[in-house]
């Protein structure tokens, strides 16, 4: 399977680099550079990538906006948030907005792959520290436990592995059903537990003891 990856960032070094680094992967394949949001917003209809590498701060239109317009019109792209800002005025926004990836700039290459490679599989790939920002926002949330009792066993069963950080595929295999089933709990998790998306179900999970089972 062949990843094509968007590029969005107002550097035009930045985004050399990157394209430069990342063509050297087999399975990789850059489709197209943005240099603002607005370019990405465009190009993301037009291409339609599995991957945008987006940054948070450019012209025109930020990485923020930018994701938010991308995941209305395209749900299934996946988008990582590359950035030299790791505060949780930027986090949580841009999680909140869709990404489901956070990483900074700093990164190592083979660990930006790798990062490629978890959301693509349906896996999210964050920061530490944007991990710690996101349980603490998690922590400071008024909803109710009881939503979590709404659960039947093997949708806590399917959440319990979903907070481990793993794929639907293995999520089929560690429970022995199908990855279509595993969707279909994964759909009646965000509606019991009244969330938007995977990370917000894990982090759910973590706040609950959940993950701490089996």
């Amino acid at each position: 399977m062949t990843i094509r990856v968007l590029i969005a960032d107002d550097h035009h070094v930045v985004r050399r680099g990157l394209a430069f680094f990342l063509k050297t992967q087999q399975d990789i394949e850059i489709v197209g550079e943005a240099a603002n949001g607005r370019e990405a917003v465009e190009l993301a209809g037009k291409y339609k990538p599995d991957v945008i590498l987006m940054d948070l701060v450019m012209p025109e239109m930020d990485g923020i906006q930018a994701t938010k317009h991308i995941k209305q019109s395209h749900p299934s792209i996946e988008i990582m948030m590359l950035t030299s800002f790791s505060d949780q005025d930027h986090v949580i926004p841009a999680i909140e907005a869709g990404a489901a990836g956070y990483q900074l700039k700093d990164i190592e290459p083979d660990e930006l792959v790798y990062s490629i490679r978890k959301l693509v599989s349906g896996e999210n790939s964050l920061h530490p520290k944007a991990t710690n920002h996101l349980l603490k926002r998690v922590s400071r949330n008024n909803r109710p436990p009881h939503l979590i009792h709404q659960l039947t066993k093997r949708e806590k069963d399917v959440l319990v592995e979903l907070a481990k950080g793993k794929s639907n595929k293995e999520i089929a295999s560690s429970l022995f059903i199908t990855e279509k089933t595993v969707k279909t709990h994964i759909s009646n998790i965000f509606t019991k537990l009244e969330v938007s998306d995977r990370t917000q179900a894990a982090l759910y999970a973590v706040k609950h003891g959940l993950s701490e089972k089996n």
